[in-house]
């Protein structure tokens, strides 16, 4: 059973900066167990939507449209844990984030919901004009 735990989120003025964090437990090799990690947000009465992914074997990532540029995702597998840098941060990434893992090599796209097994409990993210 994987376990994801998130974590850095909070208040901030539009142009800032946070970095969230989910730590991942309860699987022993870290590389060969999940396919994709990825960041979710939600905002009240929205769909969920993908924001980022990477491939925790090679660090290929992949990123929305609205957040190409403003966001990074990266890794460190010493740690088992994911980041999420987000910068230059607008009001409209307001929402819940939630960290994902898919441990079973689904074909759904990397934004697609039904792709994963495992999700965290979400870190709030407010972004004030």
């Amino acid at each position: 059973q994987v376990h994801l735990v998130e974590s850095g989120g909070g208040s901030v003025q539009a142009g800032g900066s946070l970095r969230l964090s989910c730590v991942a437990s309860g699987y022993t090799y870290w590389d060969y167990v999940s396919n994709t990690m990825a960041w979710f947000r939600q905002a009240p009465g929205k769909k969920r939507e993908g924001v980022a992914r990477i491939y925790p074997r090679t660090g290929a990532t992949d990123y929305a449209d609205s957040v190409t540029g403003r966001f990074t995702i990266h890794q460190d597998s010493a740690k088992n844990t994911v980041y999420l840098q987000m910068n230059s941060l607008k009001p409209e990434d307001d929402g819940m984030y939630y960290c994902a893992a898919d441990a079973s090599g689904s074909n759904w796209p990397w934004y697609r919901v039904e792709r994963y097994n495992y999700w965290g409990q979400g870190t709030q993210v407010t972004v004030s004009s």
